[in-house]
């Protein structure tokens, strides 16, 4: 293991050393809190451009399943088609691991996907202090290769339109209802939830025109970055709103879109949600659900029209968790229904959009 450094942006430095890819990276340092999930997280495309610290200290033990693929085309133990977070730093790595469904372990995973990996770093301190400054632009430098400074942007970069798909993909054909799927970064785990309910999948291009198919209903993926910077997706939202009533759903980013194309803004997180035990209530009611999430940026709901409301809010930080339209079947989540990995306690939300069509 060769010896490295993370070096944040504020000049602060972690040592460490790599059991990964052995390359030096830069993105946007983010934590996670969960204890369990790394390979649903490390191939969730809304951790693109990121450094994830996982604050569970023991990592890797359970080692890495196949990459093996359904009759759908859907990846069954990975949320998509690689490895999509810029690098994973733990405190300790595990060499050894031991699942019934393991096939490798994380190290050969991240060397054969080229994703640097560092151990020895004291995440709970490192957590710390991205709690107090919030999340920053962070380095993996490795010591021996002074020279070799990598570079790298999170604000202003377009990572949707890096992780989204480049033509239309159907799943499910010539089953019950025709959903269309605005894929910013989608998880396969939501194409999934919605091919178990008899739900034929059109999946298409965050940028595309979807307005004049034939579908039943639309839905809006999670992804990553900045969704100001897709505002041409936010344009297709509305104008699909002024055409028609038919039913919309909105998860992650999703929520976030939505709420643009109804008029409201958008606003960035001092460091996120990102865990398996964010605590969500549903407005109206004494309802609290366990919820797993991945995000950086929130609605801001005191800019909602009138003909919106909020759904859900976080009970941590009083932040919108969600929003419903008063009169038209439009509502969202900001957190993960499907929650692959994490609990399942609000899978009920794609029952309730299947309903609606």
């Amino acid at each position: 293991m060769r010896n490295v450094t993370l070096l944040l942006e504020d000049g602060t430095k972690f040592h460490g050393r790599s059991f990964g890819y052995d390359c030096p990276v830069a993105g946007e340092v983010v934590f996670n809190t969960a204890m369990m999930g790394y390979p649903e997280s490390l191939t969730d495309p809304s951790y693109a451009g990121q450094l994830m610290t996982l604050t569970y200290p023991l990592v890797g033990n359970y080692g890495v399943p196949p990459f093996s693929v359904e009759p759908n085309g859907i990846a069954t133990f990975m949320e998509s088609d690689r490895i999509y977070a810029s690098a994973i730093i733990v405190a300790d790595y595990s060499e050894e691991y031991n699942h019934w469904n393991a096939v490798e372990s994380l190290a050969d995973w991240l060397k054969r996907e080229h994703v640097p990996g560092i151990t020895g770093i004291d995440t709970r301190e490192l957590t710390k202090l991205l709690r107090e400054h919030g999340v920053m632009m962070g380095k993996i430098l490795f010591d021996d290769e002074p020279d070799n400074i990598p570079t790298a942007n999170y604000a202003g970069v377009n990572f949707v339109d890096m992780v989204s798909c480049k033509e239309i993909i159907h799943y499910n054909e010539g089953a019950g209802k025709k959903v269309v799927l605005v894929d910013c970064g989608v998880k396969n785990n939501i194409i999934r939830c919605l091919i178990n309910r008899n739900i034929e999948v059109i999946r298409v291009p965050w940028n595309y025109d979807y307005t004049s198919m034939d579908f039943d209903g639309l839905f809006l993926a999670n992804g990553p970055g900045d969704p100001d910077m897709i505002e041409d997706a936010v344009n297709i939202i509305r104008k699909q709103m002024n055409l028609s009533t038919k039913p919309i759903c909105g998860i992650c980013m999703g929520n976030q879109l939505l709420a643009k194309a109804g008029g409201a803004k958008i606003y960035k997180l001092k460091y996120g949600h990102r865990s398996h035990n964010q605590p969500v209530r549903m407005v109206g009611t004494d309802n609290c659900y366990v919820t797993s999430q991945n995000h950086g940026y929130a609605v801001d709901s005191l800019t909602l029209d009138k003909d919106w409301q909020e759904l859900f809010v976080n009970m941590n930080d009083g932040s919108n968790e969600g929003i419903r339209h008063k009169t038209n079947p439009w509502f969202s989540s900001q957190f993960h229904p499907e929650a692959c990995s994490g609990p399942v306690d609000t899978e009920f939300m794609f029952d309730r959009f299947v309903g609606l069509l």
